[in-house]
């Protein structure tokens, strides 16, 4: 017990979380209901100090702000178990459901059943009511046509006693108690039942009750039937009154079919009247040991129930509730009031009459003209009731099973975005059934994996990114770094690559007594493929421009040409060996050296010029680049047209060579296709654009030129992707 006590402790660290927040809280409301208590509580101490009593203001103030504080707090937390309970998909489900579901069929079973309660009693009611009835107006034909016949015996002069009694008792049988009082002008007599003495004495006509009359009186403290019917000749007038007083003999039927009927006589003294205006709010009944008070529309009715009051009120009870038949046969209690108008003054009391009654007797009661075939109703019900239970339980079995579904599948997608969050790609949720939830976990199956191969290619390709720029970098150091030129030349190289790497070339190679080797090459395609045969060709040009002899006796001994030949056709100077190979025979040998070591598709656009300081000339071979260019210092504009085909394509090619001279201030120009083929909207950057760009800075330094031509062109395509390496090769004779 001691280690599972530990085991559920709180962590220290979740325990000063927990005060972190409940010391700073980010809600509205918290910060509220910590101000409030932080008052309170202030309050509270300064009235402890102070030792102020009960009903002082300060006393006053403090119980109003705890209480405030307390209505905070009750509502932070609720919220807070709303929060707790909420979060889960599982108990919002069973919270919608219940309101949804549960709470209408609980109002409406509620309804129903409130709705068989007033039905129930109201008819229970209306039986032992109509039985009541029947006897008044049975009394009340009586009585009329007992006034017919005194009438007619009372012209003829023969109306006595004795006759009456007579006419009287062929009725008698229908009435038990029953006294009939005769006022033959101002006599009157008793017709009553044979030894009843008490009712010898007439009953006296109510100055109130001005003509014929039937209904409940009140009259020596008892609540009676009572018929009253006035026949008049010219003056003479004759009246029968007919009696019966309500005894449990006259409730018996009711009881027998109902159960226990019970009829309480209004209590004289305690009756009050509505008042104008009265707003009626329902039936309210409130019983003591002795009286049941009714209060309905604004009036208030209490009746006598302990069988004698001091007025000898008398209380009519016939019947008892017989036992339950089944667990269901609940008894119920159920009353209504009844109009009662008192004999002496014709005021208008209310009694109650009270019924205790079972569904079984009542149910007998409602189909007893069915006799016994009144049970098929009830198995009627009980089969429709199995059949709606059944319902019940499928609905509610089909109900958990979608609920049970829809929450796993949402517990397990929020059990996979963990194993995500913490990176674990290869979960995978498992899949069990085909609707739309199993749709979701398919999706998120497949985004899973598609984000762990996106993962793996993003890796790969910051790898490929890296050695790229390992690529890049060690092809930067390919490309010239001494651009101090000549002393009669000045020079400029850039290129930018439309990748990472390039696949341009441009190079300045210083050669001996002055002379200096500019080379410039596009390469086929783009990318790595380029920037290799790039390499290759940056190899190629250095060793022959630098080692002339050794490259071209190796190539031509191969070839099968002597040494002897091969130098006197393939270098010139001097006789002491101070030879350099011409741009036409280099293009030649790099030629035949791309045509054997690269794939047939692979080739190169070339342009070799050799400038010599001593002469200012330009001697240059050009394999199918575009036209480099010089512009005089005069504005002369000057293409070096000679061309031919481009180097590693073909076998066996040779190349012309030409020779241009550069007077001071000239400027050499060569490009590549990068600069004057970008498009827009407008069409092409083009040529002319590039010549108008160099005769407009042609007094800046080359660099400056280089950054306004490379400028002009990122600025032409807009901001687009770079569509070709841009590369510019720039020299200025001095």
């Amino acid at each position: 017990m001691v280690l599972f006590m530990a085991m559920n402790l709180p962590k220290s660290e979740d325990v000063r979380a927990y005060g972190k927040r409940a010391l700073h809280p980010r809600t509205k409301l918290g910060r509220t209901t910590l101000w409030f208590g932080y008052l309170a509580l202030a309050l509270e101490l300064l009235r402890l100090i102070t030792r102020s009593p009960a009903g002082t203001m300060l006393s006053g103030w403090a119980a109003f702000i705890s209480y405030v504080f307390v209505f905070f707090a009750i509502l932070l937390g609720f919220r807070w178990l709303r929060q707790r309970l909420m979060w889960r998909l599982r108990n919002r489900l069973i919270v919608t459901y219940v309101f949804i579901g549960v709470i209408p069929v609980i109002l409406l079973v509620m309804m129903a059943l409130l709705a068989g309660y007033l039905f129930a009693g109201q008819f229970a009611t209306y039986v032992a009511m109509s039985d009541l009835q029947s006897e008044l107006h049975h009394l009340e034909a009586t009585n009329k046509s007992l006034t017919t016949q005194f009438r007619s015996l009372s012209r003829s002069g023969n109306l006595n006693p004795q006759l009456a009694a007579e006419i009287a008792s062929a009725s008698d049988e229908n009435f038990r108690h029953r006294s009939v009082t005769v006022w033959d002008g101002d006599k009157g007599f008793v017709l009553a039942e044979p030894g009843r003495g008490a009712a010898q004495v007439p009953i006296k006509l109510s100055p109130a009750i001005g003509g014929d009359f039937a209904g409940f009186v009140l009259d020596q403290n008892r609540v009676q039937l009572r018929a009253v019917k006035k026949a008049t000749d010219g003056t003479h007038q004759l009246t029968v009154i007919s009696n019966v007083p309500i005894t449990p003999e006259l409730l018996r039927q009711a009881a027998v079919e109902l159960g226990s009927v019970t009829l309480l006589p209004p209590d004289r003294e305690t009756i009050v009247k509505p008042t104008a205006g009265s707003n009626p709010k329902g039936i309210e009944i409130t019983a003591d040991k002795d009286h049941v008070t009714t209060k309905f529309g604004g009036e208030t009715v209490r009746v006598n129930t302990s069988g004698d009051d001091s007025k000898g009120s008398k209380r009519v009870e016939a019947g008892t509730v017989p036992p339950p038949s089944n667990s269901l046969d609940f008894h119920f209690p159920f009353a209504t009031r009844f109009d009662v108008i008192d004999w002496g003054t014709a005021e208008t009391l209310r009694g109650l009459l009270l019924v205790d009654t079972r569904p079984s007797l009542l149910y007998a009661t409602l189909f007893s003209s069915l006799g016994e075939n009144a049970g098929i109703f009830i198995q009627v019900l009980i089969g429709i009731g199995i059949f709606l239970g059944i319902i019940e339980l499928i609905a509610l079995f089909v109900g958990v099973r979608l609920t049970r579904s829809v929450t796993k599948s949402i517990a397990e997608l929020y059990s996979a975005t963990q194993y995500v969050n913490r990176g674990e790609l290869s979960h995978r949720i498992q899949v069990r059934s085909r609707d739309q939830m199993a749709a979701l976990e398919q999706s998120f199956n497949s985004m899973t994996q598609s984000l762990g191969n996106l993962i793996t290619e993003q890796k790969e390709k910051q790898r490929l990114e890296g050695e790229l720029a390992i690529a890049h970098e060690v092809q930067a150091l390919l490309f010239p770094a001494d651009l101090s030129g000549l002393r009669t030349l000045e020079v400029h190289g850039v290129c930018r690559p439309a990748r990472t790497v390039s696949g341009d070339y441009y190079d300045f190679i210083p050669l001996r007594e002055e002379r200096l080797m500019i080379a410039l090459g596009d390469i086929s395609g783009k990318g790595i493929s380029a920037a290799l045969l790039m390499a290759t060709v940056h190899a190629f040009v250095r060793a022959y421009s630098l080692e002339p002899e050794r490259t071209l006796a190796s190539v031509a001994l191969g070839a099968g040409v002597s040494e002897s030949s091969v130098l006197a056709m393939h270098c010139r100077g001097n006789s002491d060996g101070d030879s350099e190979l011409s741009p036409a025979l280099l293009m030649a040998t790099l030629n035949y050296q791309l045509f054997r070591s690269t794939p047939p598709e692979k080739y190169a656009t070339m342009f070799l010029a050799c400038y010599d300081a001593r002469s200012r000339s330009l001697t240059y071979s050009n394999a199918g680049h575009l036209p480099p260019l010089v512009l005089g210092s005069n504005g002369n504009l000057t293409r070096l047209e000679t061309s031919g085909t481009v180097v590693g394509l073909f076998d066996g090619m040779t190349y012309d060579e030409s020779t241009v001279a550069l007077d001071s201030g000239a400027i050499f120009v060569a490009y590549s296709d990068g600069i004057t083929e970008p498009e827009n909207e407008f069409g092409e950057f083009g040529e002319e654009r590039l010549i108008e760009l160099i005769q407009r800075h042609r007094d800046q330094s080359l660099s400056r030129i280089s950054d306004a031509v490379t400028g002009a062109v990122t600025d032409w395509i807009a901001g687009g992707e770079q569509p070709d390496d841009v590369t510019l090769v720039l020299a200025r004779a001095r």
